[in-house]
């Protein structure tokens, strides 16, 4: 097939990170890799009467430093965090500001599983409080699922196509596979990702109505899946944005292909549902591999959804060898954010970043905090472990019950 016949594929070129281990892609690589841990006692005011004690929270970041004034007394935390982590992907592409020709050539799409919790609260405490005359006018809009997606779009000028993924935890890599496909479709770039702030009072006790939610009180021991001792996973804050344009556009202009998005796939199995995601999961694996026309033995690492739940976690094993028959046992497994937590629709989108760093660097990094493994798996531990890793599965799965497979190439490599 001629170059001028070839599909158009969507190829990462920009990594933004915000997320308790690092507020830039770099800094985040570094201590994934050394395999550190960032969960702590919670120390967000207002929160230290409730039962969730242990979380990864996003230290020592102040929007400022990136955003304008303007945008940030508009919107809540969680879109600070996507607003910067976009800065940093933009910088990292090489794109920065786009010339007002070329607007209609980048779309924004984001995913969200909760929106701006710490805006809305704080505006519905005036309320009953104050009055209604002391409720600011962005409280319509900061706490909205969109809001991310919106503001983003708003600020960098962009008037292609944009969109919100509203879901669980695999809403994350549906706004991947959302935004490559927008980029097949004929778009030039999109910017993709999603961050998560659910460590305000209200959202929190939101969350102790999942039966998932670990609350135990060391943070070496509250989120340990694959193990005898898994009690559940603990939250985070944070999250990632990317920027995916079409592969013969970002070498036209010199940038550097970090990654193609190859294959997707998404099912659906109920919430809480743990036995059934194990043949939901199977199926959406599946169908990533065969539409990055992908045999299983090409998959050189797994980034694990790792919920931290013993019947999640024994689905998630069960399924990884239905897809990839013998080879599931045999090929490496980690799961990073046991370091930080899982910052909802932010996980995998930290997980994706992690896949692409990992093949860029040839090292898969380990699972901290977890040593006694008790499930037919290959998992990382201790220590990042050296590897050619040309294709990566990322694996997702949300408490509402939705699974979702992601299949990313490295950069450069031909199509096999």
């Amino acid at each position: 097939m001629s170059s001028t016949q070839r599909p158009r594929r969507a190829a990462v070129t920009g990594i933004g990170v915000i997320a308790p281990n690092g507020l830039r892609a770099d800094a985040y690589w570094k201590s994934v890799r050394e395999g550190l841990g960032f969960l702590d006692r919670i120390t967000r005011e207002g929160c230290e009467h409730l039962p969730l004690r242990v979380a990864g929270e996003v230290r020592a970041f102040d929007a400022a430093d990136l955003i304008e004034e303007r945008f940030l007394v508009q919107t809540d935390r969680f879109s600070h965090f996507a607003m910067a982590a976009t800065v940093l992907a933009l910088d990292d592409a090489g794109l920065g500001s786009v010339a007002p020709e070329d607007a209609y050539d980048v779309g924004v799409v984001t995913a969200a599983g909760s929106g701006g919790g710490e805006f809305g609260q704080r505006e519905l405490q005036k309320l009953w409080g104050q009055g209604s005359r002391f409720v600011g006018p962005y409280q319509s809009i900061a706490w909205f699922y969109a809001a991310s997606t919106g503001q983003i779009s708003i600020r960098g000028g962009f008037k292609g196509p944009c969109g919100v993924v509203a879901s669980d935890e695999a809403g994350g890599l549906d706004a991947i596979a959302h935004a490559a496909r927008g980029v097949r479709r004929g778009t030039g770039a999109m910017v993709v990702g999603a961050a998560e702030a659910p460590l305000a009072p209200y959202s929190m006790v939101c969350q102790l109505a999942y039966p998932e939610l670990s609350t135990v009180e060391d943070p070496a021991r509250a989120y340990r899946p694959f193990t005898r001792g898994a009690c559940g996973f603990v939250p985070a804050e944070g999250g990632a944005m990317l920027v995916v344009e079409d592969e013969r556009r970002a070498r036209d202009r010199g940038a550097a292909v970090r990654a193609v998005v190859a294959g997707h796939a998404a099912t659906f199995t109920g919430a809480s549902q743990w036995e059934r995601s194990r043949e939901g999961l199977a199926h959406a694996i599946r169908g990533a591999l065969a539409e990055a026309d992908c045999a299983p033995e090409e998959i050189d690492v797994v980034f694990a959804d790792a919920l931290g739940v013993p019947a999640a976690d024994r689905a998630e094993a069960l399924a990884i060898a239905d897809a990839l028959g013998a080879h599931g046992t045999r090929v490496p497994v980690t799961a990073p954010k046991t370091g930080i937590g899982r910052a909802y629709c932010g996980a995998p989108l930290l997980d994706t970043a992690a896949a692409v760093l990992a093949m860029e660097h040839g090292q898969i990094p380990p699972t901290p905090n977890v040593f006694d493994i008790c499930h037919d798996l290959d998992l990382v531990t201790s220590d990042a472990r050296p590897a050619e890793l040309h294709t990566a599965l990322i694996l997702s799965r949300g408490l509402m019950g939705s699974n979702a497979a992601l299949v990313v190439r490295r950069g450069g490599d031909s199509v096999r």
